[in-house]
């Protein structure tokens, strides 16, 4: 059920979080708790599948705010993350108005620079608070979008402002939620991080994974997601060009939930690993002496989890 206010401490964090089925590990909640008291953005760092774009998913939910996402890549602009005119309802604006003659022309130059012509990007909107109070902006990927975007969010992140020429500036009356992501493709500018709270969000470990499992694949039996998780982290001490994400673990579980297992077997293993590795250099390492010799250390592995 979303709360309405802000957690009052660490522990709600980590309850609001947990009623999105989002298990967080204590330092996350703590930051998070830290950047929503003291009104600083946070930047989640890690690598993909980790989980970074669910905290903010979560915390809408868990909030019941208005999620705005801003989806980052290479040549994102202004037009794109902020604002644009509408310039064919300008044209026919001005088409009419010369049509009639009604209009002077000052007056429709002053006309067709309002709200009713501006096209609201994400980071405009997310300065737009409703009843249910400011949304969570979501600027996911920030590494994939270029150097000069970064330093143009410098103005929003600081003031929580935006300056239209043609409007002049819009400041959001409460300052939104914003989570930023970047999965370290390349470094992030110092200007931005020192405006955020940063966490580095890693790989949970088993314990934490198989809470995960059990929350979001119930229907997968309790062997069988402790095989799953003690299968994917042995998959993640190995030297792969990509180690399967949390997305991934959940897949398979669910995966092998709907063909009615509830034990991982060679067979089961070898049919589904196109659901944990999405490269064929990888699967390829995983031939049938691989397998075997993983679903032994696994049993091992689960022995030892609770």
């Amino acid at each position: 059920m979303p709360i309405a206010c802000p957690p009052a401490s660490v522990d709600q964090v980590a309850q609001l979080l947990a009623s999105q089925q989002y298990i967080a590990e204590r330092h996350l909640s703590t930051t998070l708790y830290l950047a929503m008291t003291m009104g600083r953005p946070l930047f989640l760092e890690g690598e993909a599948g980790v989980g970074k774009t669910e905290v903010a998913k979560a915390l809408a939910g868990g909030l019941n705010r208005r999620l705005v996402r801003l989806q980052c890549y290479e040549g994102l602009d202004v037009a794109n993350a902020v604002y644009e005119w509408n310039y064919p309802r300008q044209m026919i604006e001005i088409r009419l108005a010369e049509a009639t003659g009604e209009t002077s022309k000052d007056q429709l130059a002053a006309d067709i620079f309002t709200d009713r012509f501006l096209i609201k990007r994400p980071l405009l909107q997310a300065l737009e608070s409703t009843d249910r109070g400011p949304p969570v902006l979501l600027i996911d990927e920030l590494d994939r979008a270029d150097e000069p975007f970064e330093a143009y969010l410098l103005e929003v992140l600081a003031e929580y402002q935006i300056t239209i020429p043609e409007l002049g500036t819009i400041r959001a009356e409460q300052p939104p939620l914003v989570v930023i992501t970047s999965n370290r493709t390349r470094e992030i500018h110092d200007a931005v991080k020192r405006r955020c709270f940063y966490h580095w969000v890693d790989y949970p470990d088993k314990e934490r994974e198989l809470q995960i499992v059990r929350c979001r694949v119930p229907q997968a039996a309790d062997t069988l997601s402790r095989d799953v998780v003690a299968f994917i982290a042995r998959l993640r001490d190995m030297e792969l060009y990509k180690a399967p994400g949390v997305a991934e673990t959940l897949d398979w579980a669910a995966s092998l939930a709907a063909l009615d297992k509830t034990t991982l077997d060679p067979e089961a293993v070898q049919a589904t690993l196109g659901v944990v590795l999405k490269y064929e250099d990888d699967i390829a390492r995983m031939n049938a002496g691989k397998i075997d010799q993983l679903i032994d250390d696994v049993r091992v592995d689960v022995a030892g989890m609770r």
